[in-house]
């Protein structure tokens, strides 16, 4: 199932929040493995949206 660009660009959105608290959420020193994590996988999934985004053409 393929998602619209418009729920593409609200996920994004999602992503972006997501990944600002998490990122606040991080100790400036002795960083948690189980955040850290959860911001890899937030940034994976953002760049891999961004990409499938950016490959589809405006109409």
């Amino acid at each position: 199932m393929q998602i619209s660009k418009k729920e593409m660009k609200i996920r994004l959105a999602e992503l972006e929040n997501l990944i600002r608290e998490t990122r606040q959420r991080l100790p400036a020193h002795s960083t948690k493995p189980p955040i850290m994590m959860e911001l890899l996988a937030y940034e994976d999934e953002y760049e891999t949206l961004l990409t499938e985004l950016n490959q589809i053409p405006d109409k």
